[in-house]
């Protein structure tokens, strides 16, 4: 086998793997504008904190093709959104930043442990950096731009937490980002991720089965150098 085949081989591979990573994503982006597009109120959170399961086919899209593939989709899924808001487009940048958060920290983890366990570990810790990473974007970034860009006042935000929780006073901007925000993306991560690992269970044997397939040839790389060699050698003794 000659050089020039074995790079064809290695080019043609490398082409149809992207192909598959961008056909996988189109994919996920739409899931998860649709299922975006379904957001629903949850008791004891007031009306403006919406809650929906688009986070799932993003963390489909990182287990599957890498860490960046699930940040493109939170990024295409919000993108596509912005005409569909009423928040000037402050809660599509809040929901990218720290959605791309929680599937960035999940994929990468997984991405080292590509197991039950590492499903477990990689959505565990990902819940985790999601409810602290929003606790910063709320109280230094939608908070303040609902209040600047909107005319929304913190005030009023904390008024509305308030009400909708008749179990807890809600007095500040602090109680409002620890009674209500934390409460909620800990929720929304803990359900997301019982949902992630029962769906992507029976789904990893269908990737993992597709991303060998298209990496086969990669893979025999070395097997195929070492064909070549030989063949040089005995071009040089004749």
């Amino acid at each position: 086998m000659s050089e020039k085949t074995h790079e064809s081989q290695l080019s043609h591979s490398s082409r149809k793997q992207m192909i598959y990573k961008i056909t996988l994503t189109g994919i996920m982006t739409a899931l998860a504008e649709v299922l975006m597009l379904l957001e629903f109120p949850l008791p004891l959170m007031p009306g403006f904190l919406k809650y929906d399961f688009s986070d799932i086919p993003a963390l489909f899209a990182g287990f599957a093709c890498g860490p960046v593939a699930g940040i493109v989709v939170e990024f295409l899924k919000n993108l596509i959104h912005m005409p569909f808001t009423g928040t000037q487009y402050i809660g599509e940048a809040a929901n990218f930043i720290s959605g791309s958060i929680f599937v960035f920290v999940s994929a990468y983890i997984f991405s080292k442990s590509r197991n039950k366990k590492g499903v477990i570990l990689s959505l565990a810790v990902g819940t985790v950096a999601l409810t602290i990473a929003t606790r910063f974007v709320n109280y230094f970034f939608s908070l303040p731009l609902y209040e600047s860009v909107m005319g929304f006042p913190t005030a009023a935000v904390i008024g509305m937490c308030d009400t909708a929780n008749q179990f807890v006073s809600i007095k500040t901007k602090l109680d409002v980002i620890l009674m209500t925000f934390v409460p909620f993306n800990l929720f929304k991560g803990i359900s997301i991720s019982i949902m992630a690992f029962l769906c992507y269970l029976p789904l990893q044997l269908f990737f993992e089965k597709k991303n060998k397939e298209i990496e086969k040839a990669p893979e025999r790389a070395p097997e195929m150098m070492a064909e070549i060699e030989p063949e040089k050698e005995l071009e040089k003794e004749f």
